[in-house]
């Protein structure tokens, strides 16, 4: 149930005032000694906290100390049916772990049923999390919408474009078929949009990148891409057609400001510079490449030039998790180590590909991203009072190097609350465990 107090909050006028707060838009600016007021899902104004309980004195006020108050984390990158095949196929390189194992499980169980009850994981996962809006490429996202708005949560579903049978489809015209139609019915959904998703290089033909780019320059919608992810993508690249894929998508039309590019973990000088020239956006998923030794995206080179990078996580299969304060630290620690520059990627920018720049990749900047008047209502609160988080001498410092997403204690989507005070709000999280272990027992039998 929603306490009266967030009730409240979602359907009028609420005062919040944390310790802190962290709008990300301004670069490295944090308030101290200010209050956020939310009217009708909407940010009405960020002021002095005197100035605010003076104008707005009969408003709920949701005191926060010790806390910090900041944007909702966008996860760029996901994959959310799979978070039933988490520690289902570890320790493995990308494609045995694809072709061996996830590939013929998917064959096996892949149906409404089970990306629904994946998809309920999963946004439970990243609801508690901090996550307020995510990115996914998966099969049946006609489920994954529906979920995602039953839950509450801010979510992109794909179109998803891969030249071989599964339980969704089973041609190219048949994918780029259901694709329309699932475009079609989430326009309805207030908290639903979609991609056009081309699942990778080695797996989409020239025809089917072709008419990608065509649909989703026609329904004006990102274009997501897994691509430059490991060496031997490249190698296969250049046997199969005589260039690396980055340059093949550039000969096909798609290196453009919808696309958004995902791991990027190979890459030149030559290359990099080609990014920001074209103004495509890079999805940066550190502990996915990692644990698939595939490689490190140059993020602080591609920062550099002009590109924009975000942050996302890709599956639980592969990462384990759906943490993306880790990510944010994770971010920071790789590109320090690999660079050997203890600049590389400060705190503060890692924040900043958590939030506004997923939101500029998927061109919904004007509404979340950041904390700003007139912005959506999509924030969080994370509780700095612990003590592996104290002393704090900077507050972006603490949520990027010290804090953990077990000190995430509200959430809201839109003004609508989704945690409170650390408890789910209108979610069953004992059904959903029970589901998700007869899954587990059924998976691990087979």
């Amino acid at each position: 149930m929603i306490s009266k107090t967030a009730y409240v909050m979602q359907n009028s006028c609420s005062v919040i005032t944390p310790t802190w707060i962290v709008p990300v838009v301004p670069r490295q600016t944090v308030l101290t000694e200010h209050s956020l007021v939310v009217e009708n899902g909407k940010i009405q104004a960020i002021e002095p906290t005197a100035d605010a309980l003076k104008k707005w004195p009969d408003a709920p006020h949701i005191e926060r100390p010790d806390h910090a108050l900041l944007p909702g984390l966008i996860n760029s990158h996901s994959h959310v049916g799979m978070s039933l095949f988490r520690g289902f196929a570890d320790d493995l390189s990308l494609m045995t772990w694809l072709n061996d194992h996830m590939w013929p499980a998917e064959a096996k169980w892949m149906s409404p049923e089970y990306v629904r009850a994946g998809t309920e994981l999963a946004i439970t996962e990243m609801l508690r999390s901090g996550t307020t809006c995510f990115n996914d490429m998966y099969f049946f996202p006609d489920q994954i919408a529906q979920v995602a708005q039953t839950m509450g949560i801010r979510a992109f579903v794909s179109m998803i474009v891969i030249d071989f049978p599964s339980a969704w489809a089973e041609t190219a015209d048949e994918y780029f078929a259901k694709g329309i139609e699932v475009h079609d019915e989430v326009r309805s959904l207030s908290r639903i949009n979609t991609t056009m998703s081309a699942h990778a290089p080695y797996t989409v033909s020239d025809a089917s990148f072709k008419r990608v780019r065509t649909l989703a320059d026609e329904l004006h919608v990102p274009v997501v891409v897994h691509l430059h992810e490991t060496e031997q993508e490249i190698e296969d690249s250049i046997n199969d057609h005589g260039v690396r894929p980055l340059a093949r998508l550039h000969d096909l039309g798609l290196l453009n400001p919808r696309l958004m590019a995902v791991h990027m973990t190979q890459l030149t000088p030559e290359e990099i510079n080609l990014c920001s020239e074209q103004g495509i956006h890079v999805v940066h998923c550190p502990e996915s490449n990692m644990k698939l030794a595939s490689g490190v995206s140059p993020v602080s080179e591609l920062l550099s030039s002009g590109t924009n990078v975000c942050l996302g996580t890709d599956s639980t299969a592969s990462n384990n998790d759906l943490d993306m304060l880790g990510e944010m630290r994770s971010a920071c620690m790789l590109a320090k180590v690999t660079t050997k520059n203890a600049e590389a990627l400060p705190a503060w920018q890692a924040l900043e590909m958590a939030t506004i720049n997923g939101a500029v990749a998927l061109n919904v900047q004007d509404q979340i991203g950041s904390l700003e008047v007139g912005k959506s209502a999509d924030m969080i609160c994370v509780d700095l009072s612990d003590v592996s988080t104290q002393p704090v001498y900077n507050a972006v410092s603490q949520l990027v190097y010290s804090a953990n997403r077990d000190m995430v204690s509200d959430v809201w989507v839109e003004g609508e609350v989704r945690v409170f005070n650390k408890e789910l709000q209108g979610i069953d999280l004992t059904k959903i465990l029970e589901n998700t272990a007869e899954w587990g027992a059924k998976i691990k039998s087979s």
